[in-house]
């Protein structure tokens, strides 16, 4: 769509502008939009900077090979006239040599011949501008190392250290990420990682730096068996690679990672997630790369079997692995085979096929654990900030974009130009604004002022100096009266008492806000001011008298309080402060700042709603309050409300509407949100996913959550309760070993002080479910025990015992029987405290059998079996009409007689099997009798109990005639099978227990058929 040409100044806006945007072919579309409005101008300077923004967007897109066109002609305008160049345009010139000669390697269709003749090029074009010859031989190197001519290469290396540094250099972390690179190459992983160390530490970073350090490193470590490292360089750095299209090498490096660390359906997922890099052609050295690792992860896969598995590849077909192994080697050693042809060497495909043959480096490396990022995150809004709110999510209204500082005085506009620019972006209430006034100020250093220009600038000022501004507001008051705006004035010590009352000062604050309110109000009937200042001292009084309130009562956004009769006043005038905002306000609704103000009284009428306890009427208003803001076009504004009324929701057992408020204030946060505000809206939507059981997509949430929680600097507060949630949602999902790894990387950052006793407990707990689904018995019992010894201090003990409980059984499975009849013994006296006769009745029967193992001997076990009966008998009387055994009533009595029966069979099969190879005939026959006993008052026990115990009974009648064939009585054990066999007469042949019992007693009756032959 065409519009007005642009004038030169606009065009640099909108060149600006476009370089923000993603990379990928929509920027570089709308760069070459540019160049032709560009060429409408007729200023040869505007089109000198519109084919360098071109050129740029092209480098570092997938369409790397459109860059030689906009670079030859300016190449030929710079030839021709040179003077059309400003210093800036000059220099961009000569530091692009660098990415043509870069950008020739990747193009296999350039002549070897054409490369070596631009670097000659190069070298004398920077010879003649007074140039360091070290990009040129950075650039030589590069050559070589691609060519594999490593006397050449080491050669150049050599020079390019070794010559001066001056602006045409690449960056340190760029130098340093090439420089390590090549000692990974030659093998020498140690040095390479101690020259990516300060790129690692954060001292040295650039536009693709960190990522590509971060991805390089991933094998080296693996190689090295610093696992950790790497694991936290894959987490790390692929969050930095993915938003950019043009590092489809340094991803291949991840997907490479996976591969190589046991890691194949994380890189499956990563493959899936850019499908675009199986065909993009653009950059045919970093499509070589990728093709050649989903060879990898592909030949992997078939080799583990499942080369049939559908798996994500180029669009048009679906894939096997064993498909797409194929497709993709093909594909890696065709582009090689370019290479070479031009190269004139083997050197590029025999390091593809050498990386698509790689063997993995560890069996498994389990990933999601934190990760801390040492990079700045972005300034918090403060209290003093009028538009921020206490005790809610981090406002992102006045916080600046992550690499966004506003308009540099030194090269940006004048400073008429920035006061002009920071008043439009106030008066639309533009998040920007905070960024452009800190440019103004910047740019007003040591200027003198006019008086209106410096009450704006230390009104501004004062907002991000939380306390400390409250004396700027109170200059800023002075100076608006000097400039004649008493109106403003009072504005501003209307914010100063606010910041006063967040701080401790309500009461004061109150007082002096009362007297502005009424100043402002006969100002503006009088015409002395404009209903926008008017607002803003209304706005101040409004909030200091709902903070009053807040400060007396639940504010914490988790439900509605109960306001007691002492501050029903208070309530009161809030109330009336508000409205009578409102009143101002709507009438102007057309005004954004109006309908800010507006919007923002309905939500504090929410607020007071649900103080008041009518979380119905807060959860309406609120919403209103939502809808108005992003109806003016302040969807960020809405964000901070959006989430208290997901908590209402929440409270009122409305989850849909929780979950549809939680992913509104994510979406109208957006990208403006700081990391802080990202974290709590992704762990808030991950809980309200959680309840109501959307698992997966719930730990998706709490996974970013825990990231942005890092970033924000709260990875030991917000991230352990993130990854502790997500360890949950993973753990429900049945995902055992992530699950562990998450838990296992809360629990350091987890206190008791911090997150409550109850979160580390059940971290704890968790861990050990996971542990003991992968067979890691010893660790599982170890966290349950650590747990226990948290529990055992709480009121309520049914978490400690049964904490010692599962640790006790665990230490079974883990082959320590005397820990574990300790744990036993340690949760059968809590049980017995609290009553439980089952779970009592278990931990005895347990220890029975620990004391058999331990060597305590028979005696010490049946004391215990005996006990479980007893407790058992016991319990039975006591839940019977008639304190009989044989008149259980109600389904817990006859839970109780089951577990009798259980018990008698298990006492029987403790004491047979307590019989050995060394056990003297006689004692061993004395043994099996009183076994048999104990199993035939198991059968008896389970009779009466029909149908459902029949499986029961008669497992204990095989058991029965077993031990009868040990004392040789094969007639009495033919007659207990030929029972079990009447017993599932009727059977169905799909009843597996019925075909195992039915098998066992043929079985028994053959030996005794045979046995009565002898």
């Amino acid at each position: 769509m065409s519009g007005p040409a642009m004038d030169f100044d606009t065009l640099r806006q909108a060149m600006g502008d476009n370089y923000e945007q993603p990379e990928g072919p929509a920027r570089n579309a709308r760069a070459e939009q540019l160049l032709a409005e560009a060429e409408k101008l007729d200023i040869p300077l505007a089109v000198i900077e519109a084919l360098g923004h071109q050129l740029k967007v092209y480098n570092y897109s997938s369409e790397k090979d459109k860059m030689f066109v906009p670079f030859a002609r300016l190449l030929r305008l710079w030839d021709e006239h040179p003077e059309d160049f400003d210093e800036y345009e000059i220099h961009s010139l000569h530091w692009v040599f660098k990415w043509l000669s870069a950008g020739m390697l990747d193009q296999p269709h350039i002549p070897l011949a054409s490369i070596e003749k631009w670097l000659g090029e190069m070298e004398y074009r920077y010879r003649l501008a007074g140039h360091s010859e070290r990009a040129v031989r950075g650039a030589e190197f590069s050559v070589a190392a691609h060519l594999g001519d490593m006397e050449r290469a080491e050669r150049a290396h050599a020079a390019w250290l070794a010559a001066d540094r001056d602006s045409t250099a690449d960056c340190h972390a760029c130098e340093l990420h090439s420089q390590g690179w090549w000692r990974a190459e030659r093998d020498a992983d140690t040095e390479a990682l101690e020259l990516w160390r300060p790129v690692l530490a954060g001292e040295h970073s650039c536009a693709h730096e960190p990522h590509t350090v971060l991805a390089s490193s991933l094998v080296p470590l693996l190689r090295l068996g610093r696992l950790e490292e790497a694991r936290a360089h894959h987490l790390r750095g692929l969050r930095l690679v993915r938003p950019m299209e043009s590092m489809r090498a340094a991803y291949a490096d991840h997907v490479e990672f996976c591969a190589l660390s046991g890691n194949e359906a994380r890189a499956l997922e990563l493959l899936a997630e850019r499908p675009a890099y199986f065909t993009d052609s653009g950059d045919p050295r970093s499509k070589l790369d990728f093709m050649a690792v989903t060879a990898l992860v592909m030949d992997r896969l078939t080799g583990l079997g499942l080369g049939g598995r559908t798996v994500p590849g180029p669009a048009g077909r679906a894939w096997t692995a064993a498909e797409l192994a194929v497709h993709a080697r093909e594909q890696a050693l065709s582009l090689a085979a370019r290479f070479d042809a031009r190269n004139g060497t083997s050197y590029v495909s025999g390091r593809a096929r050498a990386r698509m043959d790689r063997r993995p480096l560890v069996d498994r490396l389990p990933l999601g654990v934190r990760s801390a990022r040492h990079v700045p995150t972005a300034t918090a809004a403060t209290a003093s900030d009028p538009d921020a709110r206490p005790g809610s999510v981090p406002s992102p209204d006045r916080t600046p974009r992550p690499g966004n500082d506003g308009p540099e005085p030194a090269t940006g506009p004048d400073l008429p130009a920035l006061l002009a620019e920071a008043r439009r972006l106030s008066q639309s209430r533009d998040p920007d604004a905070v960024a452009a006034w800190a440019a103004v100020a910047r740019a007003a250093e040591g200027l003198e002022l006019e008086v209106r220009d410096r009450a704006e600038i230390a009104d501004h000022a004062a907002m991000e100096r939380g306390p400390e501004g409250i004396g700027l507001f109170h200059e800023a008051a002075e100076l608006y009266d000097a400039a004649g705006d008493p109106g403003e004035a009072l504005a501003a010590r209307a914010r100063a008492a606010y910041v006063l009352a967040l701080v401790g000062g309500s009461e004061e604050a109150l007082e002096a806000v009362t007297e502005l309110h009424e100043k402002a109000l006969a100002l503006f009937a009088d015409g002395g001011t404009g209903v926008s200042q008017t607002a803003s001292v209304l706005v101040g009084r409004a909030r200091i008298l709902v903070h009053r309130v807040q400060e007396g009562g639940d504010a914490d956004g988790s439900g509605p309080g109960r306001p007691d009769a002492a501050d029903t006043d208070g309530v009161r005038a809030a109330e009336a402060a508000v409205r009578e905002l409102l009143a101002l306000a709507e009438p102007h609704v057309a005004d954004v700042r109006m309908a800010s103000r507006a919007a923002e009284a309905q939500a504090m009428l929410g607020e007071l709603a649900a103080h008041s306890g009518d979380a119905a009427a807060a959860a309406e208003l609120l919403g209103r309050a939502a809808e108005a803001f992003v109806a003016a076009g302040l969807p960020s504004f809405a964000v901070e409300y959006e989430s208290r009324l997901a908590g209402i929701a929440r409270h009122l057992g409305d989850a849909q509407g929780a979950e549809r408020a939680a992913r509104a204030a994510l979406e109208h946060g957006g990208p403006r949100l700081e990391p802080m505000g990202q974290a709590q809206l992704h762990l808030q939507l991950a809980e309200i996913l959680g309840e109501t059981e959307q698992d997966a997509a719930a730990a998706e949430h709490a996974l970013e959550a825990a990231h942005w929680a890092d970033e924000a600097g709260q990875g030991p507060t917000l991230g352990a309760w993130a990854r502790h949630q997500l360890g949950g949602f993973l753990l429900r999902q049945g995902r055992w070993a992530e699950a562990a790894e998450i838990l296992e990387s809360a629990l350091p950052d987890l206190t008791g002080d911090m997150h409550g006793d109850g979160a580390v407990v059940q971290t704890r707990w968790w861990l050990g479910d996971c542990l003991t689904e992968l067979g890691e018995h010893r660790a599982a019992a170890e966290n349950w025990l650590r747990a226990a010894d948290i529990a055992r201090h709480w009121p309520e003990q049914r978490d400690h015992a049964t904490l010692a409980h599962l640790a006790a059984e665990a230490l079974g499975r883990a082959g320590l029987p005397a820990e574990s009849e300790r744990a036993y013994a340690r949760a059968g006296d809590l049980w017995r405290e609290l009553g439980n006769v089952h779970a009592l009745v278990r931990s005895l029967r347990a220890r029975a059998w620990a004391s058999l193992r331990t060597g305590a001997g028979l005696d010490a076990a049946r004391e215990l079996m005996a006990e479980a009966v007893r407790e058992c008998e016991e319990g039975v009387r006591a839940l019977s009409g008639t304190g009989s055994l044989e008149d259980p009533q109600g389904p817990v009595a006859l839970r109780l007689v089951s577990e009798l029966g259980h018990t008698h069979r298990q006492f029987g099969d403790l004491v047979a099997r307590s019989v050995t190879d060394d056990t003297q005939e006689g004692v061993a026959r004395g043994l099996f009798g009183e076994a048999l006993g104990h199993v035939t008052r198991a059968v008896s026990v389970f009779a009466p109990l029909g149908d459902e115990a029949l499986d029961a009974r008669t497992g204990a009648e095989l058991a029965a005639g077993w031990l009868e064939a040990d004392l040789l009585r094969a007639a009495a054990a033919a007659a207990r099978a030929c029972g079990v066999l009447a017993a599932y007469a009727g059977a169905s042949e799909g009843d597996g227990a019925a075909g195992a019992r039915c098998a066992e007693a043929e079985n028994m009756l053959r030996m005794m058929e045979e046995r009565g032959k002898e």
